[in-house]
This record gives structure tokens, sequence and C-alpha cells, in this order.
């Protein structure tokens, strides 16, 4: 095959696919951004009336509402997502009581809201611990001893309040200073690393802290550049034919579609490697990939933040003090451990534990002795550790683990669980919002002042879009198929894009000697 046929060949895989990805290739790259600086961006918000129905909430779904905080026989902080709203009247009417916490939904996402014995109500959110003030009537925030500011849990043992955040535990007698809890290593401790977790932090760049992050954002505004140029030069030639046939001057135009041409050429041999390397780890963090390496563990790279001294670096979830058993009980990203309330012997994983889903265990409380009820998007479960025994809590029945492995989520999605004042359990779906476990008594509706107080922040929506469930609605189940079947492409695009460069590179060289 000549040259020629070869580079013509090239241009159709390049040309004709690259025009297909590009809005898709522009949205990754803007999405991904902002996804990297959810911080900075916290207080932007986007009105879900202006998203497909799917984003709207729907009887407290979509993780508007993680638990209930039952104050008193007649009061209720309702709290998750959608911030901490008190109801006074069995959930009737609810009050806004967001008062302190800093604009933007992403401020007021609440994990856990806990009273002390000394009647201190603190709240832990995605971003620190806050305490409320009765005397300003809003929620103060608490510093603590370490950057990460995450709260994942707030739990009382005795008159001590501690806080867990995904990485570290803190312990504080006072509700005001807190200092770290030291977590020994877990007796497997082999100092691996998920190999999700490992690609998953490549893809961002966190791998490296905030200077990874900046060089991903890079090659996020490389990409941009390089599918806009892309365009350009798709577009050029059509404009070039008419000014030509208008017989002007076209000298300028040709020199500017040469430049667009040279940018776009330059820009993607330097940064080729590193947009492969980008797009490939993309593709695995979803499914069908993501099951091919779920289960895999990989040393972790050196000097990075996977290679911290913490053993817990970034895996803890839910905690769980057992006074009968004087234990601590730890849902992890790794499985479900246990360690003595003094902290002195290596954690050491439960055995029969119940599933639980990848996106990490959502409750976790005693439910009776040795026996703990947990809850994911896998499901929810009662829990005998000593037995072994694991019930499915809403069916009742028996849980047996299937002989293939299924999809990461069950039908029954959990996002939190409570009982009320008179004993009536509840558990939020995210699917189908509230709903009674074993009782006829129905929750409150949500207010038109919740859903129009709860927007989506712009790192969720970016997210949305980045994973391509946004395009649900639309594709259905397929939407799953999103982001391989986009990174395909985009890596046909990027590799026959090289070799037409290259090809014409050495041709041009020759030419020249």
């Amino acid at each position: 095959m000549t040259k020629n046929k070869i580079l013509k060949i090239l241009r159709k895989f390049h040309k004709w696919p690259g025009i297909v990805i590009t809005l898709f290739v522009i949205l990754f790259s803007i999405s991904g951004i902002f996804m990297n600086h959810r911080g900075p961006i916290s207080a932007i918000d986007i009105n879900r009336s202006l998203l497909p129905d799917d984003y709207s909430y729907q009887n407290w779904n979509k993780g508007a509402v993680k638990s209930v905080f039952q104050w008193s026989p007649d009061s209720a902080l309702v709290y998750g997502n959608i911030g901490v709203w008190l109801s006074t009247d069995q959930f009737k009417t609810f009050q806004d009581w967001n008062a302190g916490f800093p604009k933007g939904i992403d401020n007021r996402k609440i994990s856990k809201i806990l009273k002390t014995p000394d009647g201190q109500l603190f709240a832990g959110t995605l971003f620190g611990l806050y305490r409320y003030s009765a005397q300003e009537v809003k929620w103060l925030k608490i510093p603590l001893p370490i950057e990460e500011e995450r709260i994942t849990d707030v739990i009382l043992k005795g008159n001590e309040l501690l806080v867990q955040t995904r990485s570290f535990l803190l312990k504080s007698d006072d509700g005001t200073t807190f200092y770290p809890v030291v977590l020994p290593a877990p007796e497997d401790y082999d100092r691996k690393a998920s190999l999700f977790k490992t690609l998953w932090l490549l893809h961002s760049g966190e791998i490296w802290g905030s200077a990874g992050k900046l060089v991903v954002d890079l090659f996020g505004i490389v990409i941009l550049i390089i599918s806009f140029t892309g365009l350009m030069h798709f577009i050029f030639p059509a404009w070039l034919k008419r000014r030509k046939a208008k017989q002007k001057d076209n000298a300028a135009h040709v020199a500017a579609r040469n430049f667009n041409l040279k940018w776009h050429n330059r820009l993607g041999w330097i940064f080729i490697p590193f947009l492969i390397f980008v797009t490939i780890t993309g593709m695995f963090l979803r499914p069908p990939l993501l099951i091919a390496i779920a289960d895999s563990v990989v040393s972790p790279v050196p000097g990075t933040v996977l290679s911290s001294p913490n053993p817990w670096y970034d895996k803890l979830r839910r905690v769980l003090y057992d006074e009968q058993q004087h234990i601590f009980l730890f849902s992890t990203s790794e499985g479900i451990y246990f360690i003595d309330e003094n902290f002195q012997e290596p954690m050491r994983r439960l055995a029969n534990q119940p599933p639980v889903s990848v996106m990490g265990c959502n409750v976790l409380e005693k439910k009776g002795e040795n026996i703990y009820l947990v809850g994911s998007f896998n499901g929810l479960f009662l829990w005998n550790p000593l037995s072994g025994q694991v019930f499915d809590y809403l069916s009742g029945s028996l849980y047996q683990a299937p002989q293939v492995a299924g999809p990461p989520v069950s039908k029954d999605m959990i996002d939190g669980w409570f009982a009320d004042s008179s004993g009536n359990e509840f558990y939020f779906d995210y699917n189908q919002g509230v709903l009674p476990i074993r009782n006829a008594v129905l929750f409150g509706e949500m207010s038109a002042e919740i859903t129009d107080k709860s927007p989506i922040s712009l790192w969720n929506l970016s997210l949305e879009v980045h994973t391509g469930r946004i395009f649900e609605p639309l594709l259905g189940m397929f939407y799953i198929l999103y982001v391989p079947l986009a990174g395909i492409c985009i890596l046909i695009v990027l590799i026959s894009g090289f070799f037409i460069w290259w090809i014409g590179y050495r041709k041009k060289k020759s030419l020249q000697k």
C-alpha cells in the first residue's frame, strides 16, 4: 500500500470520528477541570429546573436526606444533601436551618448530626465540622488540626466526641479542641493500593497533590485547543473555496489556516502520550472496564499520596462504638474492621461481611447484641459477625451471595436510614426516596421551599456530564457505555492524527533534502 493511500485512510479515521466526538471531548475537558477544584467552585449552583426531569427531587430521593436526628418526641432535624431542615409537627412542615453555612449547596451537604451530653449540637459536612450556636442562631465552623475537612461520621463514646474524616479520626473532650487518634494498621496490611483508586488519582492528577491536578488541568486546556483548531481546520477548506470563487484575496485566510494547522499539529504530537494516558485511565473508571480491575491491588506509586504513611488514607467511611463489646467498628473502602476501645491492637477484618457497594457504606447502626445494620447501594442488611449470618433487612430473608458477580449496585440503593421516636423505621433509597420498613406510617412530603433551595452544585453537574449520566434520559441504560465508547473514539482520533503528522512530516523532510 502506498504512502498516499495510507494517509487517505488515516485522514478518514481522524476526520469523521473527530468531528463526531469533538463536542463530547469539550464536555469531558471542561467538566474535568471543574471537578478538580471542588472547593473553589463550591459556591456555584445550577437550578435543577434547567436539567432533565430525572434531576428533580421526588420524595426525598437523589441523596436529599441521609438521616433524621430526633431532637425530641416532636422535633427533628432532617439532613443530607439538602442541608438541615427542622420539623416540629411530625414532618408536615419544615424550617430552614442552614444559617451559617457558606453559600452553595455543596457547603451544606451533611453526613451526620449529633448532640453531646452537655447539649452541644454538631454537624459533619463535606467541608468541615460545625457547631450550632443558639445565641447567634446559626452554625459556626470549628477549626480542626488537619487539612482534610471532609467529615464522614460523628459519634460519641461516653462524653468524648469523635469526628471521622476519610483519612483520620479526631477526638475531643469539650467539642472545641480536637486531636488526632493514631489508628493502627490492619493485621493484614501489605501497603497495597486499590488499582481503581490508583487510576482515579492518576486520571485527575490528585496522586501528586495540587500540582498534579494543575498539570492535568493543562492537559484539559490543551485538548480544548486541539478540538477547536481541529474544527477550524475542517471549516477552513470550504471557506477558502467560497473566497476563491468570489475572486478576492484570500492570502490572509490561507495564512490563518496554516497557523491554525501548525498549532493543531504541534500541540497534538507534544501532548499525545499524556492525552492517551488520561483517556485510558478514564475508560477504566466506568463499567464495563471497571469490572475488570475492581478487585485488583497494586503497589503504591512512590512519592505520591498513595504512599502515605497513614494506612487509612482516604479509606474511612463510617464508624460505630459498641458499648457492650467495648470495640469500634470501622467501615472502610476495604471492608469492615474492628479494634479495641483503646486502639492498642491491630485492626482486624471481620469475616462473613454483608455486601457493601464500592460507593461506600451509608448506614452502620447497632440493632442488638452483636447485631448491626449495614446499608449501601448494595442493599440493607442485618448482620451478626459472630454467627456469620446476614439477612436482607427489607425482605427478612437470609442473604445468599451470588455465584457470579453482578452489577455494582442493587435494586435497593440505600442512602440512609432512621427510626422515629415511636420506633417506626424508614430508609432512603437513592431512586425511590423515603420508604417505610414494616409500618404504614408515611413520611412528610418535600416542600416547595426545600426544592427551590436545593439546586445542584456545579461540581455535581460536572460529575454527571463527565461520567455520561447526564445522557441517561436519552440513552437509557446504554449510557453506561458512553465513557468506554467515547474513549475508544478519542484514541482512534489521537493515534490516527499522530501518524498523519508523522508520515507527512517525514515526507516533507525528505522532499526538503
